[in-house]
């Protein structure tokens, strides 16, 4: 290729630049400045003109050359074919500079065929260099798989705090894979308005972190910004100052109540390739199916939390219940064995009579209490017997009836009368529970109070004592059958857990609400709020 190789040493300099501005047409989306384009494709140019070395010497070179630009363009996510044509147009612009010589100095026609062959087996060569990198890539992707399905695994099995930390191990596998030097990852459980974890790693780790929270609590769809295939997005100042210069994410949409973002992000301001897109696309679709593995497997175990839970109900409520109802149903029975024995003596003991009637009443309480409350545990109200009553009047009376039991301990806070239309019976039953829970977990030194008010639309009364405050889990779960406090379960006073269900179940029913507000240092309060007219509410009940 002698007469080829004094054509491309006359003429480099305009073989380079037509050979960069034909190549920059084809490769403009990609956004890459000139000396970036040429990279090694000058040297290789200098390589054909230099016909002085020996051939085997040259061709070694020129196949580092190609190995290395191969490299370089599989980074900036050519393709295969793109490359092929870079060299099929280095040699065209080559053939451009012979097309005015005369015939006697132009090439010939072994220099060429020589030339051509050259390029034929650069192209070749490019063909089985992408080959073999496609095969290495789908085996490295598929080793990054199998590690982030391992962690992914073993993050199934840890607490909240160990799993951030298998979460951080998933994101390091993905910064490896990519080349990346940032990473973050946000999951959003769609119930909630604030991200449920939010987690980053390598540099600008704070900025990162800040960045994924704030772009997934904005709207009501916080996806939207985000697609399901990788996309480039801005980056501001706090990442840039963290070191970060281009960023990269990726929607994960889960098929449960858990959704995510995944990012990535580089050192150098560039253009994410298409391979590393594709790669981070392939990444993230294997996270998602474990992010729903993770998510029923964490639903499968609250549901067999709460199974167990409940049946640990259930047999503490049996137990309960045959030990409260064998007492007055014993105590009944005693008293009618004595009248049995000597009926001679029946009209003096009358008090036996009593006894009996007083025990068969409380087992019948029981009872009724325990069918409301599986009434209110299926969804369904309370039955009411609406009637015009004084809602001052009852709460005199439970405290009359309660003062008797345990003392003097309570005080009634009421200016009138407060009249409506409610069951008066279920009211009695609701204060009952409110005031006398009051008096078991309250302070032993302190009085339990009673305030009634009433306003245009509604009344309510509600109950105060000192003592713990109750947690905010156990005030969640307050008015759920059989639930019962920590605190009460470990303490002397016993229940079935029925008595605040019932206290809901008559606000319910009447169309009101209970709540309770507890702090340490202020004590607890129940409030029971009901409309001063329950009628319309029960009719549509029924």
């Amino acid at each position: 290729m002698s007469r080829i190789a004094n054509v491309i040493h006359r003429h480099f300099d305009e073989i380079l630049r037509l050979w960069t501005e034909e190549a920059t047409r084809a490769a403009s989306a990609r956004g890459l400045e000139a000396p970036e384009l040429e990279n090694i494709m000058r040297a290789y140019l200098a390589s054909l003109a230099d016909d002085t070395r020996a051939s085997d010497v040259a061709r070694a070179e020129r196949r580092g050359l190609v190995e290395n630009h191969v490299a370089a363009r599989l980074r900036q996510g050519f393709h295969m074919a793109e490359v092929v044509e870079e060299f099929s147009l280095l040699g065209r612009c080559i053939s451009r500079m012979w097309t005015d010589l005369s015939r006697e100095t132009r090439p010939g026609a072994a220099d060429v065929e020589r030339l051509l062959s050259e390029l034929h087996g650069v192209s070749v060569e490019v063909s089985a260099l992408f080959t073999e990198h496609l095969r290495e890539d789908e085996q490295t992707e598929k080793r990054y798989l199998r590690l982030i399905q391992k962690v992914a695994s073993e993050a199934l099995e840890v607490d909240a705090v160990d799993l951030r930390e298998r979460l951080r191990d998933v994101l390091t596998l993905v910064m490896e894979a990519l080349g990346a030097q940032g990473a973050a990852l946000l999951l959003v459980e769609l119930e909630d308005s604030e991200p449920s974890i939010v987690v980053s790693t390598g540099i600008g780790m704070e900025a990162l972190e800040q960045y994924a929270a704030t772009r997934g609590d904005s709207d009501s769809e916080p996806w939207s910004r985000l697609d399901s295939e990788a996309t480039m997005l801005e980056v501001n100042e706090d990442l840039r100052r963290g070191g970060l210069l281009s960023l990269l994410g990726l929607r994960l949409a889960t098929h449960h109540a858990v959704r995510g973002a995944l990012y990535v992000g580089i050192s150098q301001e560039r253009e994410f390739s298409a391979r590393e897109r594709r790669r981070l696309e392939s990444l993230g679709e294997r996270l998602t199916v474990h992010l729903d593995n993770a998510k029923l497997h964490s639903d499968l175990r609250a549901k067999v939390e709460a199974l167990q839970e409940e049946r640990d109900l259930r047999e503490r409520f049996v137990s309960v219940l045959a030990h409260d109802l064998r007492g007055p149903l014993t105590a009944a029975k005693v008293a009618a064995q004595l009248l049995l024995r000597r009926p001679e003596v029946l009209e003096e003991r009358r008090d036996l009579a009593r006894r009996i009637d007083q025990n068969i009443e409380r087992t019948d309480r029981m009872v009724r209490d325990l069918l409301d409350a599986n009434r209110i545990r299926a969804g369904e109200r309370l039955s009411l017997q609406l009637a015009p009553c004084d809602l001052a009047i009852i709460a005199r009376e439970v405290v009359e009836e309660l003062s008797g039991i345990h003392g003097e301990r309570f005080l009634l806070l009421v200016e009138a009368r407060i009249e409506g239309f409610w069951s008066e019976d279920e009211l009695r039953r609701a204060l009952w529970n409110l005031t006398s829970n009051a008096v078991k977990y309250g302070a032993l030194d302190a009085p339990v109070t009673l305030t009634l008010m009433r306003t245009d639309s509604v009344a309510r009364v509600s109950v105060h004592n000192e003592g713990r405050a109750i947690s905010r889990a156990d005030q969640e779960s307050l008015f759920k059958p059989f639930s019962r406090t920590h605190t009460a379960q470990s303490g002397i006073a016993k229940g079935w857990g029925l008595g605040l269900t019932l206290v809901w179940g008559c606000a319910q029913a009447h169309g009101g609400r209970v709540s309770v507000e507890s702090e340490e240092g202020d004590g607890t309060t129940f409030t029971l709020e009901l409309p001063l007219d329950s009628r319309a509410i029960a009719a549509v009940g029924t």
